[in-house]
């Protein structure tokens, strides 16, 4: 007995630990070396045995009590002092523990029921297929029709879906008996444990296939790849989705197919930028423009309209087109444009240029300067104070 750990040391905690403290180093430890999940590994097999003795003996108070107080020899019957011994693992303090790491590791607790799961003969819908596309800015304001080329499964016309060979029926499974789980006896510290598991041979079904289809070869489903037209509505938008219903892959049993799940990719416009149902756009105009007014050509998604600019127009102004925007998703409206105004500062002026606008800007009034004699008078003021 001198070769053994201490239980402490063993289940990783200190002596005088919680119960709390206990139970969760003790899940742990045994989850990380359960022969299920180290097979064949002879040392995780006697870590996993060593783990269960230290907690038979520290989840019993008065198992504990008595290692605390004596050590091995309170515990073991070899040394006269104890009650049963740790190679029997008769006396978990905690069985709802360990029915709880038996869920963990076989899907169920003790008596190997597991847990409830779908009939594998059932009808069950196929899966989406995603797929994105790529297109311009006028073409998700106006809308457009594309052609994609999808890979999608069929259910096999030649067997039905079935997998059998055509004329031939499906029979029981002789590994199952037609159940499609199986009972299988583990030997383990804890004893012998009996679970359920899905039938290997039959994948949980109960049928296996006598003779394969020779065109899906046992699947049920056939690939193909075929062009598909994808209707892009007007007024889609950037990173939106198009569910095509039915589009996508078989389903299986008899259960609808899944569906064409197409995410559309809008590119940017030189020109315009959208913003929800409503466009925005820039128009550059001269600085004469701005001050005496113009008749101004504006691009909209339609093509040009006329727009009169105002005389005096400032830098910055936005003004409102409305219903030239973007029309929205079903729905015969649309949002509006707005046009901000930007005044070109004309640069690389000749001398003379210079001065006729020197002569220009003396020439004004404080009546035709409003603002810059607002703001002169708020500069004197503050700096007189």
């Amino acid at each position: 007995m001198a070769d053994k750990r201490d239980y402490y040391e063993v289940l990783g905690v200190q002596k005088g630990c919680s119960e709390d403290e206990l139970k969760k180093a003790y899940r742990r430890m045994a989850k990380k070396y359960h022969p299920d999940l180290n097979p064949g590994d002879k040392p995780a097999e006697e870590k996993f045995k060593e783990v269960n003795e230290a907690y038979e003996v520290l989840s019993d108070p008065q198992k504990r009590q008595r290692y605390d107080q004596f050590g091995f020899a309170g515990v073991d019957p070899s040394y006269g002092g104890g009650e049963a011994g740790a190679s029997g693992f008769g006396g978990f303090g905690d069985m709802g523990d360990i029915g709880s790491i038996f869920e963990d590791f076989f899907g169920g607790g003790f008596g190997g029921g597991g847990r409830r799961r779908g009939s594998p003969n059932a009808p069950r819908r196929g899966s989406d297929i995603h797929v994105q596309i790529s297109i311009s800015f006028m073409e998700a304001c106006k809308g457009v029709n594309k052609k994609i080329s999808v890979t999608r499964t069929d259910s096999c016309k030649e067997c039905g879906g079935t997998g059998a060979e055509h004329g031939t029926a499906m029979k029981t499974c002789p590994t199952c008996g037609g159940s499609g789980t199986v009972r299988v006896q583990q030997r383990t510290p804890f004893g012998v444990i009996a679970t359920q598991r899905t039938c290997d041979a039959c994948g949980g079904t109960g049928r296996v296939i006598e003779k394969t289809c020779p065109k899906c070869g046992g699947r049920g489903t056939t690939s193909s790849t075929s062009t598909i037209e994808v209707v892009v509505p007007a007024g889609i938008d950037d990173g939106q989705t198009l569910s095509l219903r039915g589009k996508g892959n078989a389903g299986a049993n008899g259960g609808p197919a899944g569906d064409l799940l197409v995410t559309v990719s809008v590119a940017p416009h030189p020109t315009f930028r959208r913003e929800g149902y409503d466009i925005r756009c820039e128009i550059p105009v001269s600085f004469y423009q701005a001050v005496t007014g113009d008749e101004l050509t504006v691009p909209t998604i339609d093509g040009t309209v006329a727009y009169t600019m105002p005389e005096g127009t400032q830098p910055g102004t936005v003004f409102r087109l409305r219903g030239k925007g973007v029309q929205r998703l079903n729905s015969r409206s649309r949002g509006d444009q707005y046009v901000t105004v930007v005044v070109e500062v004309p640069r690389g002026l000749t001398r003379e240029q210079k001065a006729k606008l020197r002569e220009f800007e003396d020439s004004l009034t404080d009546r035709q300067n409003p603002r810059k004699k607002s703001f002169a008078d708020k500069l004197k003021d503050m700096f007189n104070k």
